[in-house]
Formats: C-alpha cells, sequence, structure tokens
C-alpha cells in the first residue's frame, strides 16, 4: 500500500499538476490531501475541480474553514483577509460549498489525517512544540501515525511512549521504527517556507514502515504573475521564490 498525501496546495495549479505527473509515475494506491487546496494563489476553482475528479479524499485546511467561518476569517491577517475575498470572487457556490462541507480529520489505513495538529485541529501550527506540548499532543489521539501539514515546513515529531523529539525531513527516505509513534508534517505542494522553493509531498509506503520526501519543481513565474494580474497581495507572489 502506498499512499500519496499532499498538503497545502494553496490554488497553485502549476506546482500541484507537476505533483501529479510525479504521483502518476510512483504507482500510489490513493491520494489524500490535508486542506488548504484554496487560498493565496490564483486557480481555486480549477485546483478544487482537479481534486474531486481524480477521487482525492481531503480534509478542510484553515483556509476552507474560513469559507465557513466568518468569525475565524476575521482573525486572519490583512492581506490573508483580502486573499480570501478575492479567493471567494473566482470560485463557484458548488465549489465553495464542497470546501465548507470537508471534514476536520480523517482515518485511513489506520493512520489518522488532519491539516494543522491532532487530534482534529485545522488552526493550530506545531511550529517547534515543547517537549511537554508534544507529549499532549500524542496522547490526544490514538494511531500510531498522524499526517499534518498547515506550516509549510516537512517536519517529523517522534514520540517513543514518553517523550517526544522533532526533526526536519529532506528529500528522500525516512525508515520509521514500529516502536515508535509519528507525526508527519508533509510540506506544502503550492507555497513551500522552507527555503526550497520545489514543490514538496510524502509518499507512505505503508508496507515497508517509510516515508518518502518528493521535491518537484514547476514553472513559479507562471503562478506568480496570475497572482499579481489578479490583485492578490504581491506577497502572495514573491514568497514563491
Amino acid at each position: 500500500m502506498k499512499i500519496a498525501v499532499i498538503s497545502d496546495i494553496h490554488s497553485n495549479l502549476e506546482a500541484f499538476q507537476e505533483v501529479l505527473k510525479d504521483i502518476d509515475g510512483s504507482d500510489v494506491d490513493k491520494i489524500i490531501s490535508l486542506g488548504d487546496n484554496i487560498g493565496y494563489g490564483p486557480e481555486p476553482e480549477r485546483v478544487v475541480r482537479l481534486v474531486q475528479e481524480r477521487s482525492i479524499i481531503s480534509v478542510k485546511g484553515n483556509h476552507e474553514l474560513a469559507l465557513a467561518s466568518s468569525l475565524y476569517a476575521n482573525r486572519m491577517n490583512k492581506k490573508t483577509q483580502k486573499s480570501l475575498q478575492i479567493t471567494e470572487s473566482l470560485i463557484s457556490e458548488e465549489t465553495a460549498d464542497y470546501c465548507k462541507l470537508l471534514p476536520s480529520h480523517l482515518i485511513e489505513e489506520d493512520a489518522r489525517f488532519v491539516h494543522g495538529s491532532p487530534p482534529d485541529s485545522e488552526t493550530i501550527y506545531m511550529f517547534n512544540p515543547t517537549s511537554t506540548w508534544l507529549k499532549e499532543i500524542f496522547l490526544s489521539f490514538k494511531e500510531r501515525l498522524c499526517f499534518i501539514g498547515h506550516t509549510h515546513n516537512l517536519s517529523l515529531f517522534e514520540f517513543n511512549g514518553d517523550s517526544g523529539t522533532q526533526t526536519k525531513l529532506e528529500k528522500g527516505n525516512a525508515t520509521l521504527s514500529s516502536d515508535k509513534r509519528y507525526i508527519i508534517n508533509v510540506g506544502s505542494v503550492g507555497q513551500p517556507r522552507d527555503g526550497n522553493n520545489n514543490a514538496k509531498y510524502v509518499i507512505w509506503h505503508k508496507d515497508e514502515d517509510r516515508i518518502e520526501i518528493r521535491y518537484i519543481p514547476y514553472d513559479i513565474e507562471v503562478t506568480a504573475n496570475r497572482i499579481l494580474d489578479l490583485g492578490f497581495p504581491s506577497f502572495n507572489a514573491t514568497r514563491l521564490y
């Protein structure tokens, strides 16, 4: 069993299409998205339609949550609020409804999939959690593996039953230990923030108990120019580089 886990496409169709090409050559059994399929980028309608056409299972990210909750949307910073307003103008009512109704988390193949933090948060960022907080997070869910996104940074959180550690994930393979539990941040397809501008995603080789971190180049300029043409904050474009 091989599962491609993607996250934070953020309406970046160019990056998404290149990632799908790579996935199609990797003989995976299913694709799961950890949300934020929309937001920041220029092609929210086409991205969501492609998610649906490819039967990609998805959870709700905080940008989908913002469509459903004005209370949450009003807590976002001004640039993100402007991006959300433009995104709303670019999507159909059907697509908006689809985004709003996505679940907060999924259990597939005995693993948990959530956007921000287990057990079911779309909004909590797992940025350098303290050892105490990390232990509390692991104790909040029962599955051995949990896949997350939201920070746009590849990370591996490891728990031995008593304490947890965090390490940075790099391109290539990481073997998991059967006696440990893990939270795996799969990075971002559409807007990486780790100093490397390739699209990122992970393939979970379940039967081999390992994950494969994939870096995929794409035409950044096409996406960046489209962002600027549509009036999004310029930071949405420049941060892609």
